[in-house]
């Protein structure tokens, strides 16, 4: 064992990685319904490890912390500030309900149990997750007049106090919020975050990777032309029926020759058909039977993202531009048009506006003639805009430096605060800029996952060693007060919550609730089992919050204790 504790001493990360990946793999048994998960079991495994005596740089969980809040933070930016005014008096409600019944629950427990001023704001600290609570109290202790020995002893209880219950404070968290919480409401949160992203796509379908339609919107078809012989390109592309259709290319005589509106069609060409599928399908009565013979005919047709900036499109509505655009339309297939993120619903009066994403589907050469008056394309890269992202992450550390204070009262967002904040606003900057600041998918899910089970884990290495030497020394009497702590004030929230602010939808009720405790890890669980970032404004509106209002629950502790 000692051979192990030296290179663990040596070598620190080597703790880190292996509380990971033990903790993952914890977190992957299934009792019934009930799956710790990754982050919960990094945390067991990270205070297991942490009774070898493992030192491990404070630094290490500022930055894990910060890329997972930051990542989080950009996701969710477009729908957050969407999301502001009357519709988040719910998420406000929710903050202060956590925060005014932990607030009673540890004077209350604080009275029972006769515990000093600061064995009860470390229980505050450590139960609710609110480390800046120890600055608060600790201040707060120092301004009573006391003799210096018993300042200094209420300060160190502080500390113990929030060391015993910190563990369970994280944890806890993470079972009501996702296993507790979908029990109650008898509905997972992945169903219901499905149903809240349809809403707010409009049902638009996103598929997953490997994922695509069966029947497919636009589809290509080849017909020998035998009853359209005669007929012109363009005739029979304007007298498709029920969707419309594009001649993308002809086969006259084993050659393949050049596709011109005024081109007649002779008895035996053969034709590449492209379109939604209502017009495509069924054209045989009209141009000839469909034949497989594809040999030459193939095409390659890509589905991209355009800006919209053009002077004539910006601020003009959807039946202007298709009546004074119908050259540019040829061969060009909208699938939608997206605005922050949520689809509009295109109607004649519909007012186009910059920023706004239309999605279409064709050839190259057709997209690059309506990228050059509609506006730049996105094209889909696998790199990170790390100049865009590394300035996002500085300006929210540097507000995180920021202090406010309310008489003697220090309030800061701390750098999780402002690395969030910074998310939030690079992420809606993005949204209204989208040539710059790429992040893929893959990128922002490393480091969400990445950021917080490391978070957790470095918490458990660092603390976990002193927690379990003072249970021991001191029973489990504070430990277990805690545990009150941290379950009583989520109980209420969620009963508050679902049977007074009428929360229906699971996914958004378990970010509010995560939110309100300013639990980080739990929202970590609660985004694995939604698998879309549908949780995450309402967190961000009540973790915004609870940083102020947890934090201003030192002080209260150590004048009514």
């Amino acid at each position: 064992m000692s051979f192990l504790t030296d290179i663990l001493k040596q070598s620190p990360e080597i703790a880190l990685f292996l509380s990971l990946a033990i903790g993952y793999w914890i977190g992957k048994f299934q009792f019934g319904k009930f799956q710790l998960g990754g982050v919960a079991g990094s945390l067991l495994a990270a205070v297991a490890i942490s009774q070898l005596g493992v030192p491990i740089d404070n630094g290490i969980k500022a930055v894990l912390f910060a890329l997972f809040i930051y990542a989080v933070g950009f996701e969710s930016g477009p729908q957050f500030f969407r999301s502001l005014g009357r519709k988040s008096i719910r998420e406000i409600v929710m903050a202060v309900v956590l925060a005014v019944s932990g607030l009673a629950t540890v004077v209350i427990l604080a009275k029972i149990f006769s515990l000093d001023k600061g064995i009860a704001a470390g229980i505050a600290a450590g139960g609710l997750t609110q480390s800046a609570i120890i600055g608060t109290a600790g201040s707060a202790i120092s301004k009573l007049g006391l003799a210096a020995d018993e300042t200094q002893r209420l300060q160190a209880n502080v500390a113990i106090g929030y060391a015993v219950t910190y563990i369970f404070g994280s944890l806890g968290a993470i079972i009501l919020c996702v296993n507790v919480l979908p029990w109650f409401v008898g509905r997972s949160i992945r169903d219901d975050a499905v149903k809240a992203q349809s809403e707010m796509l409009k049902g638009a379908r996103i598929y997953g990777v490997d994922e695509s339609p069966a029947m497919p919107e636009l589809v290509g078809r080849i017909y020998r032309i035998d009853a359209a012989s005669g007929s012109t390109v363009a005739a029979i592309e304007s007298s498709a029926q029920g969707g419309a259709i594009t001649i993308e290319r002809i086969k006259r005589k084993g050659k393949i020759i050049g596709v011109d509106p005024g081109l007649k069609l002779q008895s035996g060409d053969l034709v590449l058909v492209v379109g939604r599928r209502a017009g495509v399908v069924g054209l045989d009565d009209k141009l000839g039977p469909e034949t497989p013979d594809a040999d030459g005919m193939d095409l390659v047709v890509t589905t991209r993202d355009i800006v919209i900036s053009g002077k004539d499109f910006v601020g003009r509505t959807v039946g202007h531009i298709l009546k004074a655009n119908p050259d540019l339309r040829h061969g060009i297939y909208v699938l939608a048009v997206t605005r922050g993120g949520i689809k509009l619903d295109l109607k004649d009066d519909t007012v186009i506006q910059a920023g706004d994403i239309v999605t279409v589907h064709g050839v190259q050469e057709d997209l690059q003639r309506l990228a050059g008056h509609v506006g730049p394309a996105i094209v889909p890269s696998d790199k990170t805009d790390l100049v865009f992202h590394g300035l996002g992450l500085v300006v929210g550390l540097l507000i995180g430096l920021l202090v406010w204070r309310i008489g003697s009262i220090p309030l800061t967002l701390g750098s999780g605060g402002g690395a969030l904040l910074s998310g939030l606003l690079f992420g809606w900057y993005r949204s209204r800029h989208m040539t710059m600041g790429n992040m893929p998918t893959a990128a922002s899910t490393l480091l969400r996952d990445l950021g917080l089970a490391g978070f957790v884990a470095v918490v458990g290495l660092q603390s976990g060693q002193q927690a379990v030497h003072t249970v021991m020394q001191s029973g489990i009497s504070i430990f277990l007060i805690g545990v009150v702590v941290t379950v009583l004030p989520l109980l209420i929230t969620m009963l508050v919550g679902r049977y007074i602010l009428r929360y229906d939808n699971v996914a958004v009720f378990a970010g509010a609730l995560a939110g309100s405790r300013s639990a980080n890890p739990a929202l970590g669980e609660v985004l694995a089992k939604a698998g879309n970032s549908i949780p995450t404004t309402p967190f961000a509106i009540t973790y915004a919050l609870a940083n102020v209002f947890l934090t201003l629950l030192g002080p209260l502790v150590v004048a009514f204790v």
